[in-house]
């Protein structure tokens, strides 16, 4: 008896595991999606407004600022001045003063230091990282995928069909490559306005163009291959020759794709969010903590840029590498098709 034939995905998953950086980056990826997925919950960082610590805090690791806690004014001592012949309320303040001493009220304790700082509002740094994290991945996930999806479908059809749906599709395309990118970009900003929804529409819209000329490049090669012809010859409909046969066999250029625009959507969402056209106001997000972080490096405190800038460096390269190794693994060249 014949054993069965191993799969496509199979073949790939198994040449995955034998890849240690590809799936060490797996790894990473997948820590950074549990952390963006438990923010989104609320479940951690969801009191990143809170302001603990002092302005400023210095990280734990660099210990208190020098008289940060001694600092303060002086406090006065000697007895009480009356002040009932200059001012006209001072009876009033003993009645006022029992008043208040029936109310419950607590003093919250600012710390000192914290893991990675405090920003000027004394807002932990750390919170700030992990709920800018879910701001910007998912701004940069998402925005892939729809441009992903829109020059997917859109290179599908003029590659395949070419014609006049491929002159119109190219025509839309030229259109779109004749705007330089980054006023496309400012433009449909303008008209969107701020906010995570509309960055991630604005960036999958404005970024479709070079996975659909690759996309379209591709089915032009593999429409006239023999399996293609060989799957019409047996009654296979449009559709599937296209998603089922052909798509599969293009994998890897899409991962690639999907990857470098991943990575570049998140640095048109630091931009945004640097020229105030990103997300709104009451979120955070890399770009605005690197925003904030300018001015704060003048001052010399330096550990708001730091944690934005090692927590994209991160993700951006497991990212990236995580991506070259599924890329590898599903090269039709290395499967023995081609």
């Amino acid at each position: 008896m014949t054993a069965p034939t191993e799969g496509i995905w199979a073949a790939a998953w198994r040449r995955l595991r034998r890849d240690k950086v590809g799936m060490a980056a797996l790894t990473v990826v997948l820590l950074f999606l549990v952390m963006v997925l438990l923010a989104s919950a609320g479940l951690i960082a969801s009191d990143w407004q809170r302001e603990r610590g002092v302005s400023y805090a210095p990280p734990s690791f660099m210990g208190p600022a020098n008289g940060s806690a001694t600092a303060g004014l002086p406090v006065p001592t000697g007895p009480n001045v009356d002040l009932s012949d200059i001012d006209p309320l001072a009876p009033q303040y003993k009645a006022w003063a029992e008043l208040a001493a029936t109310f419950e009220h607590t003093e919250t304790v600012k710390a000192n230091t914290l893991p990675f700082g405090a920003d000027l509002q004394g807002r932990d740094v750390l919170a700030k990282a992990v709920q800018g994290a879910k701001v910007s991945v998912l701004v940069g996930v998402l925005a892939a995928v729809v441009a992903t999806a829109i020059g997917t479908v859109l290179g599908a059809l003029a590659g395949f069909f070419g014609g006049k749906v491929g002159d119109v599709l190219e025509w839309v395309y030229n259109v779109f490559t004749s705007i330089p990118g980054i006023l496309l970009i400012f433009a449909f900003a303008a008209l969107a306005g701020r906010g995570t929804q509309s960055v991630v529409l604005i960036l999958g819209f404005a970024g479709w163009t070079g996975i659909y000329r690759l996309v379209r490049a591709e089915f032009l090669k593999h429409t006239v291959r023999e399996y293609v012809r060989a799957a019409e010859a047996i009654g296979a409909s449009t559709t599937s020759r296209m998603f089922r046969h052909i798509l599969p066999n293009i994998s890897h250029v899409l991962l690639v794709q999907l990857s470098v625009h991943v990575v570049g959507f998140i640095k048109a969402e630091v931009i945004l969010s640097y020229l105030g056209l990103g997300v709104a106001v009451d979120e955070v997000s890399w770009g605005t903590m690197l925003s904030e972080a300018q001015s704060e490096l003048i001052q010399g405190y330096w550990w708001q840029l730091a944690a934005a800038t090692v927590f994209m460096a991160v993700f951006v390269t497991a990212f990236s590498l995580f991506t070259d190794a599924l890329r590898d693994a599903l090269d039709p060249k290395l499967r023995g098709l081609e």
